[in-house]
């Protein structure tokens, strides 16, 4: 599974916008409990807080449910937010060090400033530049909850995805009776022969609507917040409000 190359995330970007009308995104990132048995003299590193054992895989999906990064093996007990920043490609991302496009405008906002291109997460995930999550419920307002709604059709794909993966495999509805090496490979090898068979066969609407029976990982807090992811999300807050950006159905989503 090669990183997506520059042309590769456009293309991504491409989808996701006629899709589900949330610019400039690269991806809808998230994790889940792979089950194991628990290992020999493991202690309680793989013993998560559901109360059993597991690895992690973190997968980064584009809008076809086709995983384009993946990252299988860090322990249970982790949360979201430090697997991501552990792992290669978070390493990455939070370093600056990735091959995204260039910053441009946001679609029909050509008169704006250019903005960041952003993975969409839940609330688990640290706010980056290039990394979007949604405003806590403590803070919102309509703006805020329009913008948290837009956010979440991009980011469903990403649940999606491991629905679909863990109903045709379905080795992941129950434990993977190896040990925790034999686990990735046989992980990173559901995940490769996902992408072929969607690629080959598509997906229906059924495929979509498969809801995962794999665990999601623990939520924890994510520590502070760059001034300058702050002024992403905001902007983007604006241009999902904005009367020429706007779903038609999107106040009365919210009760507006």
């Amino acid at each position: 599974m090669a990183e997506p190359t520059t042309n590769d995330w456009l293309s991504i970007t491409k989808g996701y916008f006629e899709k589900t009308q949330f610019p400039n995104t690269v991806g809808a990132v998230d994790g889940k409990h792979i089950r194991i048995e628990c290992p020999k003299s493991s202690g309680s590193l793989y013993y998560n807080y559901k109360h059993f054992f597991s690895l992690i895989l973190m997968a980064i999906c584009d809008s076809n449910y086709c995983f384009q990064i993946i990252d299988v093996g860090s322990f249970g007990k982790e949360s979201d937010c430090n697997v991501f920043k552990t792992s290669t490609f978070g390493k990455k991302l939070y370093g600056d060090k990735l091959n995204f496009p260039p910053e441009q405008c946001l679609p029909n906002d050509e008169l704006g400033s250019p903005q960041p291109f952003v993975l969409v997460a839940d609330e688990a995930f640290a706010l980056h530049k290039n990394l979007l999550r949604p405003f806590p419920g403590r803070t919102l307002n309509d703006k805020r909850r329009i913008f948290n709604y837009r956010l979440s059709r991009a980011r469903q794909y990403i649940e999606c995805t491991f629905g679909i993966m863990s109903k045709k495999w379905r080795v992941f509805q129950t434990n993977i009776l190896v040990e925790p090496d034999a686990a990735v490979i046989i992980t990173k090898a559901c995940c490769v022969l996902h992408n072929f068979v969607r690629r080959r066969d598509g997906f229906s609407v059924e495929d979509t609507m498969s809801s995962s029976c794999m665990e999601s990982v623990q939520r924890r807090g994510v520590g502070n917040i760059q001034k300058n992811a702050k002024d992403v999300r905001e902007y983007f807050v604006e241009y999902v409000n904005n009367p020429n950006h706007a779903l038609d159905w999107q106040n009365t989503i919210i009760g507006k």
